[in-house]
């Protein structure tokens, strides 16, 4: 295959056009039929010399393997992603794609992010959050993953997170990692848009091992002082890990808060562990305006789960979110990754999201109180037909 059709293959690819699943209907959001990005989109010069002379066999060089979990926000009037990518090398870092329309025609920059370099020992960055801070910055919040060298397993790391600011996703100030006193590890940690009795809030997931939680018990919520030298002592627990539901073995912060009317509603991420491996889904909770640590809506249940395809993968039955679009006109535009491969996109609006957050029933917490909670919908609902 010669250069120029590899690109004519490429541009194919990004002008597609995506349609709404309607076989997937629920009434909460829309599932799109095409994934928004995946190793196809990048464009064929990140791994392929087109020179003949260097590259007479048109052979990759610098092979990508996945587009994922990606950090959202809207620039300049387009919505913008800065997308996890990892090489066939495993190493991960990230890049910007942009599109018009939200739902398709994600096109990368022509160069991915070159973070500054101030940590020696890092290895890899992976899955950032984008606030866009009432200080007037754009903070991206990722994991900054290292060699565990207390350990002679190769495969042992540690986890803390990592903070960049900046204006234009172009030119980025690393800040030092985040301290938290209390907690030896971190990752999924989001900054809140908004100051909190005047200090910087960040939502954490305290852990004491790189994979597992441990005594972490949850979605934490800090406050630290001076964001370019952030420290937090204290982490409240919001949303809590609970046995035998979806956040059973762990749940970490996802999208930034979207701020409504009634609260903050939080789209997170939720792990439980099967016989076939750990399953993460996308599930939702709000705080209170004047608190935002406080959740006061907890629907029962997950929001997105990997159906058909999406099950299938390098880390298969995952859905994770980091990035969500509240866009001016009251679409909301969930961009969500499946099984750690390729990125999608559901949308919705503010008025269906806040409805379902707010009237969604709790997890009763008991088979035998969810079918009672199941039974009288039901009886509800055939009193209701029958009229």
């Amino acid at each position: 295959m010669t250069y120029k059709e590899l690109n004519a293959r490429y541009e194919a690819l990004i002008t597609r056009k995506n349609a709404v699943d309607e076989g997937r209907y629920n009434g909460i959001y829309e599932r799109w039929e095409h994934p928004v990005l995946t190793r196809d989109h990048v464009p064929p010069f990140w791994m392929y010399d087109p020179n003949p002379d260097t590259n007479p066999h048109m052979m990759q060089c610098l092979g990508v393997n996945a587009v994922f979990n990606s950090g959202a926000i809207l620039l300049d009037g387009k919505y913008t992603l800065v997308a996890r990518v990892e090489g066939s090398d495993r190493k991960s870092f990230f890049a910007v794609a942009q599109s018009d329309s939200g739902v398709e025609g994600f096109r990368f920059w022509d160069e991915p992010v070159l973070l500054p370099d101030t940590c020696p020992g890092e290895t890899n960055v992976y899955d950032m959050r984008l606030t866009r801070h009432e200080d007037g910055w754009i903070y991206g919040v990722f994991c900054s993953e290292s060699k565990d060298t207390a350990s002679k397993d190769l495969s042992a790391a540690t986890a803390a997170a990592g903070i960049v600011r900046t204006k234009d996703l172009k030119t980025w100030e690393r800040l030092p990692n985040l301290v938290t006193l209390r907690s030896t590890q971190q990752r999924n940690v989001c900054l809140h848009p908004e100051f909190v009795d005047g200090k910087y809030a960040f939502y954490t997931r305290p852990m004491d091992d790189f994979i597992e939680t441990g005594s972490g018990g949850g979605i934490g919520f800090g406050l630290c002082e001076d964001i370019t030298h952030a420290v937090i002592d204290e982490e409240k627990m919001t949303s809590i890990r609970k046995y035998h539901t979806i956040t059973e073995s762990k749940n970490g912060a996802g999208a930034v808060p979207i701020k409504t009317d009634k609260g903050w509603i939080h789209i997170a991420h939720g792990v439980r562990n099967t016989a076939a491996g750990l399953r993460y889904v996308i599930y939702c909770f709000a705080t209170a305006l004047e608190d935002p640590s406080r959740v006061i809506a907890e629907p029962g249940g997950f929001l997105i789960g990997p159906v058909g395809g999406e099950r299938v993968g390098d880390v298969s039955n995952v859905t994770f979110t980091n990035g969500a679009i509240a866009a001016p006109d009251g679409k909301v535009y969930i961009y969500y990754a499946s099984s750690d491969t390729r990125l999608h996109v559901a949308t919705t609006d503010i008025e269906r999201l806040t409805d379902y957050v707010f009237n969604t029933p709790a997890d009763p917490g008991r088979s035998v109180d969810c079918v009672k909670q199941r039974v009288d919908f039901i009886r509800r609902n055939l009193d209701y037909l029958k009229r």
